[in-house]
């Protein structure tokens, strides 16, 4: 017999320092001494940003000035089926204080050192760890010394991840390309993930495979990568990569790009109704540089990506 799903809002709070806030559910209620991102239980007529705000005034006695929509997860607890609706948190008015939890915490990304927490935020966590730009590489466009000379740029100014996109090198120019991304963004602390080309990806170390969107269509399992994305413009698309537990996608053009001129832009209204309601981080993709990352989170993305915007202007994560 199915149960009634109960939506709850829930807060990833950040701070300037990349930190977000955490609490440790008190005694007497569900999962007593499980950590969680606070929050609670969507009233009828009330929209999921609005119990947000409410809630995080009465746990926390903080009034939210900023939020973005990002992730929305389901999980069957034992005492009730859940859709949590995740929104980031970067500005808000007052002094943290507890309320409601035994105690809270400012954790890192990839650095959350409190246990347990509750089951359905695995994802999130690991969602957390993704950098909010994405460079795509374009070294047969640009030439390999150049591309390699604004990679070392991108990386120095905090660039985070790197997709090596090089169908237009030879097998060889390509092996030995990604092998070089790869040591340098490794070096310092960057993300690599390599399109279309799984052998490429073990064989150069990379973190990951990114999928075209032909070979998502292709997929019944998800490669065996720690991180794994793909290209999406559709919706059909977008569910399928959620289906296979995908990392993240890339959903566009937002913009017209110089790479697919005449091709219909989405626009951010239309970027915003296909992201809707998705388990998994969204970057938004064409046309587009850091002077777009506020309307690509108020959209709903978790951040941009770029080609030759990112090579050009690169800023830091």
């Amino acid at each position: 017999m199915s149960r009634k799903v109960v939506n709850v809002a829930a807060g990833v709070i950040t701070r300037e320092d990349g930190s977000f806030l955490i609490g440790q559910r008190a005694p007497g209620t569900f999962y007593p001494g499980y950590w969680e991102f606070p929050g609670g239980k969507v009233e009828a007529g009330e929209s999921p940003a609005d119990a947000l705000k409410r809630e995080l005034d009465e746990e926390l006695g903080i009034r939210v000035e900023r939020l973005y929509p990002w992730l929305v997860r389901e999980h069957a607890y034992e005492h009730a089926h859940v859709r949590l609706h995740f929104f980031e948190v970067p500005q808000w008015q007052g002094a943290v204080n507890d309320h409601v939890h035994s105690a809270l915490a400012w954790v890192q990304p990839g650095h959350v050192d409190r246990s347990p927490m509750l089951p359905a935020n695995g994802p999130i966590l690991k969602a957390l760890r993704l950098p909010r730009r994405m460079g795509i590489t374009c070294a047969a466009a640009m030439g390999v010394a150049a591309q390699l000379d604004a990679l070392d740029q991108a990386l120095a100014q905090g660039l985070g991840m790197v997709q090596v996109r090089e169908a237009g090198l030879d097998a060889r120019e390509r092996r030995a390309f990604a092998t070089e991304v790869v040591r340098r963004a490794h070096a310092v602390g960057a993300l690599v993930v390599i399109n279309d080309d799984e052998a490429l990806a073990d064989e150069a170390g990379a973190d990951g495979l990114h999928l075209p969107a032909r070979r998502l269509a292709e997929l019944t399992q998800r490669p065996a990568f720690e991180w794994v994305g793909a290209s999406c413009h559709s919706r059909e698309e977008l569910e399928r990569a959620a289906a296979l537990e995908l990392d993240y996608v890339l959903l566009g053009p937002v913009k017209e790009t110089l790479s697919h001129p005449g091709q219909p832009a989405l626009g951010w209204d239309a970027f915003a109704a296909l992201r809707a309601d998705l388990p998994m981080p969204v970057f938004a993709l064409g046309g587009l540089d850091d002077a777009d990352m506020t309307d690509a989170r108020l959209a709903g993305a978790h951040g941009v990506a770029a080609i030759r915007s990112c090579w050009r202007t690169p800023r830091r994560d």
